[in-house]
Order: structure tokens, then C-alpha cells, then sequence
């Protein structure tokens, strides 16, 4: 079967997933290096196989991942993960878990240098919250 993504489809996606190692990046500013963490990740989500792989190849736009604090990026990443979470489900259900496979993965990457702060481990809890949502 092959599964045809419009450009928001494919953008909805980049924006949850890289959106998510953006959101990791910025809980973990405090306690660690964010940019170790935000490069790890999307190294990590580079490495994804399928349409997933596929879509996440091109790298979102820096304004869809910009904001002027941690809550106004969450505002528009989760969301975006709950929505490509539901549209996978509903037309590729072998895709919606690659794609939560792939951003998981992800943000174990972006934490393998050091456990993650409790800040940290708050933001993983809700991004995996916001894919199983739907």
C-alpha cells in the first residue's frame, strides 16, 4: 500500500518530530548542553527508515520551531505530534509506530551522554503523551 502525505501532512510531521528534540533541547538548557542534545536528536531522526525516514529527510523550517519560550514551541509541537500521530494511525498504522519509534529513539539519543534532568524527563513524558494521544 502506498500512503500519499500532503505538504502540511509532511510538515505537521517534521514540526512534531524535530519539534520534540527542540522541546528536549530547551527543558535541558539548565542542567546540560543543549546543543549536544538538539544535534544527537536530529542525527537520530536523519536515521529513520520508511515514509517516515522519508518525510523526516527535509529538515522543518527554523520558524516553525522558534519561540520565545518553552511553552509557546510546546504550544505548536504538541499538537503537531498528537496530529501525525492520528493521521499515520488512521492511513498507515506500520508508519505511526515508525514514527513514534523514531522520535523516542530520538530523545534516548539526545540523552545518552548523561541521564536526563527531572526537567528533562518531564518534557519526554509529555512529548510521549502527546503521540499516544491520538
Amino acid at each position: 500500500m502506498t500512503i500519499t502525505l500532503s505538504d502540511q501532512d509532511k510538515n505537521t510531521l517534521r514540526i512534531g518530530a524535530y519539534g520534540a528534540v527542540t522541546l528536549l533541547s530547551a527543558a535541558g538548557a539548565a542542567g546540560g548542553s543543549p546543543h549536544r542534545i538538539a544535534t544527537d536528536g536530529s542525527i537520530a531522526l536523519g536515521s529513520a527508515t520508511g515514509l517516515v525516514g522519508h518525510v523526516l529527510a527535509e529538515y522543518p523550517k527554523h520558524k516553525d520551531l522558534n519561540g520565545r519560550s518553552v511553552a509557546e514551541i510546546a504550544d505548536r509541537v504538541l499538537p503537531a505530534l498528537t496530529a501525525a500521530s492520528g493521521l499515520l494511525k488512521a492511513r498507515a498504522p506500520e508508519e505511526a509506530a515508525n514514527f513514534r519509534g523514531a522520535v523516542l529513539t530520538a530523545l534516548e539519543a539526545a540523552t545518552h551522554h548523561a541521564p536526563p534532568t527531572p526537567v528533562m524527563a518531564d518534557m519526554i513524558r509529555k512529548i510521549t503523551e502527546a503521540i499516544d494521544a491520538a
